[in-house]
């Protein structure tokens, strides 16, 4: 018998919607959207998730609830408006705790232009919210340099001015201001200024710069060179300010540009708004993951919400790739020109603002940003567990000679330099890399074992197939296969080998996962080489000093611990090699050195 659940979901319409699970406590803990609520209500309680946060979600719903909707248009205005108002635990969330700036054309004879973060239904027009308050400051003094308008609150009626209610004040007399108060300018003028402004704030200069171009001219022609002057310093001001936000073609007007860029835990997006070619508004914002959401499903709800926040009605939306938003809007994926580098110039945006995020995170909470990055590395690498303990192994053997190893250790994705440790091979005569692999593999893990210490989650070995062979068969020797995850990275292209595949895998150039990798190889060769030099030159000087006839270990082994070096041995007195070595074996190395001198 079904139980009320399996009902509800049998029962669902095949029609666009909203839907809301609801748990035990009669909560909502999900608001989603679907073309078909049936199809995508089904496939919660009809497939196994991979995601664990998925598996928990579904377990904890105990009802559901829907609502039918014309279109899918509506569907999506609907389910981001629930979400905001129910804020359900497993919705991702586009938190936004700032009241933005506006600039407002205020609703009034000769009107004033101003700032404010509170738009009030009174008739008046607001443009923004701007997400920088630079932005429209910047803008502001541009309007106040280029336009003489008021900023007294008088009531500037007609009959007010024509009782002459009102004096002229400072303002006018620093020529910032027209005197309308006083009818020194004509409410139509006065609102000219106003239309230029309107469009400038749009975006639009084109009107404005013809204009002002214009009366510079007359005046020239009428010998009028100092207002000529005038003119042209606001000419200035306007064609800088364009050049400034002007991006690629001019043509490309009223388009909204979305982009996003993720990792495990989070996506970061961005929205640019574009009129004549120019960005006029931007904003990026981080997302937090809640049911390892797809950059298509992060994005749709995304472009819904922004469009709401910031009033816009733009026909067009450029995005990198293919998304839903309904019938209302076009949406176009650029492949190549100008369309295409604005989009590009949006995940930039993105790719910079995550950038910041990264690193006031490792101020801020480095724990954070440690678990960010095992995540990803996880992912990245294929992993059953997150890699907080990695071990890394190189081999050393320049020109065949005192083949060595090294094993560098990384805790949370950083050195643990006091956990490196140095091999020098015993088992393996002449340079072997493969079999210098197995052997050091071995020792260590069987150590490891023995003295009971934590194993890796990862071990990494310097080298493709043969080496990770290598590494695979002592792991086998020791029981661990299975149960410490082991790959090889190949130094060329920097190809990550997995055991049983011969195909092997290319990480993204940029991402943290091949860096991190890399470090470690880095570091391991480091670490080896350093050994390698000190053991040969270590060999070189023993060498030296035992072809001194009669002179044996203990005697070379003394002299270094004293003098440090072959250089020094040979620089010594012979009263000081009689006092460490005693008078007749002195007298052999005093007599090696200085044959003239005998």
């Amino acid at each position: 018998m079904s139980t009320p659940l399996e009902l509800q979901v049998k029962t669902l319409p095949n029609e666009p919607g909203v839907y809301q699970y609801f748990d035990k406590n009669e909560v909502i803990i999900y608001i989603g959207k679907a073309k078909n609520l049936k199809k995508r209500v089904s496939s919660y309680f009809s497939k196994t998730h991979d995601n664990g946060k998925t598996k928990v979600l579904v377990t904890k719903i105990v009802s559901i609830k829907h609502i039918v909707v014309e279109t899918e248009t509506d569907a999506l205005l609907l389910e981001n408006n629930l979400i905001k108002k129910h804020r359900p635990r497993y919705n991702i969330l586009l938190k936004d705790d700032k009241t933005y700036p506006w600039i407002c054309i205020k609703k009034e004879r000769f009107p004033r232009i101003f700032m404010t973060r509170r738009v009030i239904k009174d008739g008046s027009e607001y443009f923004g919210p701007y997400t920088s308050i630079k932005t429209v400051r910047v803008l502001l003094d541009l309007i106040k340099e280029v336009y003489p308008l008021r900023t007294c609150n008088y009531d500037l009626s007609a009959q007010n001015i024509s009782e002459g209610k009102y004096k002229v004040c400072l303002e006018y007399h620093l020529k910032n201001c027209k005197g309308a108060c006083e009818a020194l300018e004509t409410e139509g003028h006065y609102n000219n200024a106003i239309v230029e402004i309107r469009n400038i704030i749009k975006g639009n200069f084109k009107e404005s710069l013809e204009r002002f171009n214009e009366m510079m001219l007359d005046f020239a022609a009428n010998m009028e060179f100092e207002e000529a002057q005038k003119i042209k310093e606001k000419l200035q001001l306007l064609s800088n300010y364009q050049s400034k936000s002007t991006i690629i073609n001019p043509s490309i007007n009223n388009v909204d540009v979305f982009s996003v860029i993720s990792d495990e835990t989070h996506g970061y997006v961005n929205f640019l708004k574009i009129s004549n070619g120019s960005i006029i508004q931007s904003h990026t914002t981080e997302v937090k993951k809640k049911l390892d959401e797809t950059d298509k499903e992060i994005l749709e709800l995304f472009i819904v919400e922004i469009r709401q926040r910031f009033n816009s009605i733009s026909p067009e939306i450029y995005v990198p790739f293919k998304v839903n938003l309904g019938e209302n809007v076009k949406v176009i994926v650029p492949k190549l020109g100008d369309k295409k580098r604005i989009v590009e110039l949006s995940e930039r945006n993105a790719k910079y603002y995550r950038m910041e995020q990264f690193k006031q995170v490792q101020i801020v909470d480095p724990d954070r940003h440690v678990k960010r990055i095992m995540a990803q590395m996880k992912k990245d690498l294929r992993l059953h567990v997150e890699p907080r303990h990695i071990e890394c192994f190189d081999n050393s053997n320049i020109q065949g000679t005192h083949p060595v190893a090294a094993c560098v250790v990384f805790k949370d994705g950083k050195p643990s330099k006091k956990d490196y440790r140095h091999y020098n091979i015993k088992t393996v005569e002449g340079p072997d890399d493969f079999a210098s692999m197995e052997e050091v593999v071995y020792r260590r893990y069987k150590r490891l074992l023995e003295e009971d210490e934590p194993l890796p989650q990862l071990i990494i070995v310097d080298g493709g197939k043969g080496q990770l062979s290598s590494g695979l068969k002592a792991l086998d020797d020791l029981g661990l296969r299975g149960k410490i995850a082991i790959i090889g990275i190949a130094k060329r292209l920097e190809e990550i080998y997995y055991p049983g595949d011969p195909i092997p895998m290319y990480l993204d150039k940029k991402s943290e996962t091949l860096k991190i990798t890399q470090y470690l190889r880095n570091e391991a060769h480091r670490f080896g080489i350093t050994f390698h030099r000190n053991k040969r030159s270590k060999s070189a000087i023993q060498s030296e000093l035992e072809q001194i006839t009669d002179v044996g270990t203990q005697t070379i082994t003394t002299l270094l611990r004293k003098f440090k070096s072959a250089k020094r041995v040979k620089e010594a007195s012979f009263e000081d090699l009689k006092s460490e070595i005693g008078t007749a074996r002195a007298l052999k190395v005093f007599n090696y050195y200085h044959p003239k001198k005998q």
